[in-house]
């Protein structure tokens, strides 16, 4: 065995981003939309809803995404006390995103120019994906009563990204897949509403979309699908008894939702430079004689030959790190040099 230090200038980071299929069973495209039941029946399914590829009941039922409806004035729910006015679970659920979006429980919703205090968010199960949703591959189509739009972030239409609380943010805008759609009737260039603003928010690293229902509700002519509210698109507008029933029908009646992952992965790659008069003598105890200490073969003498196996890293207190192993036993002698690299992900 022998050692060497190793330079500064023989480590290299590199990091590649993989992407893949965000829901169960490497499916690229999530066509049926189930919920429990039991979920659906109970007071919380106004405003709370697992969403799965296949029946609840049957075994390879997986969550896919939850649906949480929040208002700010406590609209979708009901009261906690009927004596104590705006506070409901679908409160309680804008005030937590706000604390996690946000940071500021003072500051409402902004979906392009357009303030709101209500949304919907589709928080992505976090067995789903490993690190963040994959930019541009969002494809969300939605049906309502006089439209369907299909959903996309605007990822690549952005000079420079925006952060908030939860980590980058984006604009939903109609398109499919990180392409804008080609909008000739709404006078708007950003694919928002013409009334009510952007559709929402693309949350990338938290695993979230955040949808705008006044967007959503708008008029056709406007951009929206028309699908929850019987009156103005205004956010004083009263939603339906059970708002998360509206989402979940314009999702399932489209049957379209197509989103990846993605992961990054860093690597560190070690170069080791076993140079020409390096390496080429063998501490094996089967070469030397134990009663002199001498080479027991002449030949190793003058014209050594030794077979890289296997290379240690190693810290400066001489604690192992990491072992590589070789594919196959690399010949050296003072004739040859040889550069291996190591890769170690993490």
């Amino acid at each position: 065995m022998s050692f060497n230090r190793l330079d500064p200038s023989d480590f290299v980071v590199s990091s590649d981003a993989i992407s893949s299929t965000l829901f169960s069973e490497g499916a690229p495209t999530l066509t049926t939309f189930f919920t429990s039941s039991t979920q659906a029946a109970g007071s919380s399914g106004n405003y709370y809803l697992n969403v799965y590829q296949t029946s609840s009941a049957l075994s390879n039922a997986s969550v896919q995404f939850a649906v949480a409806y929040g208002n700010s004035n406590g609209s979708g729910s009901a009261l906690y006390n009927t004596l104590v006015d705006g506070y409901s679970p679908t409160a309680t659920i804008f005030g937590q995103w706000q604390d996690l979006v946000i940071g500021d429980e003072n500051t409402d919703f902004v979906f392009g120019t357009i303030t709101s205090s209500q949304f919907y968010a589709l928080s992505m199960e976090r067995a789903r994906y490993k690190e963040s949703l994959f930019l541009g591959s969002l494809a969300l189509t939605l049906s309502g009563s006089t439209n369907s739009i299909t959903l996309t972030d605007n990822s690549n239409y952005v000079s420079s990204v925006q952060f908030c609380e939860a980590g980058r943010i984006f604009q939903l805008i109609t398109g499919s897949q990180g392409v804008k759609a080609n909008i000739t009737s709404r006078n708007t260039a950003d694919g928002y509403s013409a009334n009510s603003g952007s559709y929402g928010w693309f949350l990338p690293d938290i695993g979230t979309i955040i949808l705008n229902p006044l967007a959503l509700s708008d008029t056709a002519a406007n951009g929206g699908i028309g699908f929850e509210y019987s009156g103005s698109a205004s956010a004083s507008a009263a939603p339906i008894t059970s708002p998360n029933t509206a989402l979940f029908q314009a999702m399932s009646g489209s049957g379209n939702f197509k989103l990846n992952s993605q992961e990054t992965i860093t690597s560190d790659f070690i170069f080791v430079r076993p140079r020409s008069a390096e390496f080429n003598y063998s501490e094996n105890p089967s070469f030397i004689s134990g009663s002199t200490g001498e080479v027991l073969y002449s030949g190793f003498i003058n014209n050594p030959q030794t077979y890289i196996t296997t290379v240690g890293l190693y810290n400066d207190t001489n604690e192992l790190l990491a072992v590589a192993k070789l594919s196959r036993p690399l010949l050296k002698d003072f004739t040859k040099e040889a550069l291996i690299r190591i890769k170690l992900d993490f």
